[in-house]
């Protein structure tokens, strides 16, 4: 049985449906079409980041040429950093009432 926690940082299929359709098909950070996927957490889940359309965005998997959603989770501190502004800047434009605070799960 998933814990309370668990469940709420996995991203429910209804989530990836909407998160795909904002980000157009398209990785957000580089605009790639093919091979992207809806599953990237903007705050992790191992720090806590919920499944949540707030806290989810579509990147480019290992197998384009960008790789932005590895680059994400494993580039260099400057790359996290470069990528992770990107997708704040995006995430807020999306929502007017964006708060990075409200996307942590907490007991």
């Amino acid at each position: 049985m998933k814990t309370k926690r668990s469940k709420a940082t996995d991203i429910p299929q209804s989530v990836k449906n909407k998160v795909w359709e904002r980000d157009n098909h398209c990785c957000i950070v580089c605009g790639y079409n093919q091979n992207v996927m809806p599953n990237a957490h903007y705050i992790s889940r191992a720090k806590g980041g919920k499944g949540i359309e707030e806290n989810v965005v579509t990147l480019c998997t290992e197998l384009t040429p960008n790789k932005c959603h590895r680059t994400y989770d494993f580039g260099t501190k400057e790359e996290r950093e470069q990528i992770g502004k990107i997708i704040k800047e995006y995430l807020q434009s999306q929502y007017d009432y964006w708060n990075e605070e409200d996307l942590y799960y907490k007991k």
